[in-house]
């Protein structure tokens, strides 16, 4: 008798009563397993833009406002965000041009590695394109949030820093996503937390996310999406300020 059975006799066990380690599926088909949970390809080919309106809230610092996202296929985006006492907050992507401009560091347009993450988020149906984002996706492992057993996915950009999600093993959905942000007061480590998953015209999406993040935690609520809308002429061209810079940097050449 083999010491493994000498110890399963002890015990009372049989050998083969031994659980087994479960494969942990490939990352490819959690990805697409995604994808097609929260409506599948067609429904997702059918959109050319989307308008997001929600509320976002600072919970340390008790300050509220509200959040507006355009987007539009392929990578065209912007965002405004106001805070009572802090003004407005404005980004975007057009062209191919990355900018920032908010009440405390003025515009700024992205570069490097800042810029490539922001490309990556700002590429419209984000979860077809996983292919094309990153050179390499794996499974590492899982991990129980909020009661649910979770797939751990590590996914390296062919640009930018690499990222963790975390899709729950019984509904497919992507629930938590560990990263590093890169601005211009350098890289720090975020967690997002996504919940409350809504349909929205054939897609389903998280309406909730709350972001970790230097100490303080942002509360985003999604309250309403709208797809395929027209969109205001110039939506996406960039402010003044921002043409302003991009002149300058042009003349320098």
């Amino acid at each position: 008798m083999t010491r493994r059975y000498l110890m399963a006799a002890l015990l009372g066990l049989a050998p083969f009563t031994f659980a087994q380690t479960e494969a942990l599926p490939k990352a490819e088909t959690i990805l697409d397993r995604y994808v097609e949970v929260t409506g599948g390809k067609a429904a997702y080919d059918k959109r050319i833009n989307e308008i997001e309106t929600g509320t976002i809230e600072l919970k340390a610092q008790g300050l509220k406002g509200t959040y507006t996202r355009y987007s539009a296929n392929p990578a065209e985006a912007y965002s405004i965000v106001e805070i009572e006492g802090v003004g407005k907050i404005e980004d975007g992507i057009d062209k191919g041009v990355a900018w920032d401009k908010n009440p405390m560091l003025g515009p700024k347009i992205k570069s490097g590695m800042e810029k490539a993450q922001y490309v990556r988020e700002a590429t419209f149906n984000s979860p077809l394109h996983w292919r094309e984002l990153n050179s390499k996706v794996e499974t590492t492992g899982t991990e129980t949030i909020d009661g649910e057993v979770c797939y751990k996915v590590v996914l390296t950009p062919t640009e930018a820093l690499p990222e963790t999600m975390y899709f729950q093993k019984k509904s497919g959905l992507a629930v938590k996503t560990v990263a590093t942000v890169v601005s211009a007061m350098g890289e720090a480590p975020v967690e997002m937390l996504a919940s409350d998953y809504k349909n929205w015209g054939g897609i389903m999406g998280f309406t909730k996310i709350t972001q970790k993040l230097a100490g303080q935690e942002i509360v985003i609520t999604i309250q309403d999406v709208k797809t395929n809308q027209p969109m205001p002429p110039g939506r996406f061209d960039p402010p003044s300020e921002i043409k302003a810079l991009l002149s300058k940097a042009a003349e320098k050449k």
